[in-house]
C-alpha cells in the first residue's frame, strides 16, 4: 500500500470520528435526507444560501452509517460553501471519489455518493425541479 492512500485513510477516519459541520442549522433554505439501504447509511443535510438564493453559505448534516458515507458528508460540508447550486448539481461521483482520495470499491460507491446526491436532490427540490421525499442510492 502506498503512503498516499494511507494518509487519505487517516483523513477519512478523522472526518468519521470528528465530523465537521455536524448538527443542524436554525433556519435553512432547504433540508433533505437520504438513505443507502444496502449499507444502512442515513444522512440529512441543512443548507443555507446567500442573499442571492443561489450560492451556498452554510451547510450542516447529521446522520449515521459507515465511515465512508459519514466522512464524505463531512468533507462535502466543507467543500460546498461558496459553490452555487448549479455547480453542486454538476458534480458527479468522480468529484466525490477525488475528494475522498481513496480507491472506492464498487460496493462502496453508494456510500461515498450519498451525501452528494442528498444535497443535489435538495437543491433541485428547492428550485422546483424535482419532487421527492427522500433520496435513495438504490
Amino acid at each position: 500500500m502506498s503512503m498516499g492512500s494511507d494518509m487519505y485513510r487517516q483523513q477519512i477516519l478523522d472526518h468519521y470520528r470528528s465530523p465537521r459541520n455536524y448538527g443542524e442549522l436554525d433556519d435553512p433554505h432547504f433540508t433533505h435526507e437520504g438513505v443507502n439501504p444496502s449499507c444502512g447509511d442515513e444522512l440529512e443535510f441543512d443548507v443555507t444560501l446567500e442573499d442571492d438564493e443561489e450560492t451556498i453559505e452554510r451547510v450542516a448534516f447529521r446522520g449515521d452509517g459507515c465511515a465512508i458515507s459519514q466522512a464524505s458528508a463531512s468533507m462535502l460540508s466543507q467543500k460546498l460553501p461558496g459553490m452555487t447550486l448549479d455547480e453542486v448539481e454538476e458534480m458527479d461521483r468522480d468529484d466525490v471519489i477525488d475528494m475522498l482520495g481513496v480507491e472506492i470499491s464498487p460496493m462502496r460507491v453508494k456510500c461515498a455518493v450519498l451525501a452528494e446526491k442528498v444535497v443535489q436532490d435538495g437543491a433541485e427540490i428547492f428550485e422546483g425541479e424535482a419532487e421527492l421525499d427522500q433520496t435513495t442510492t438504490e
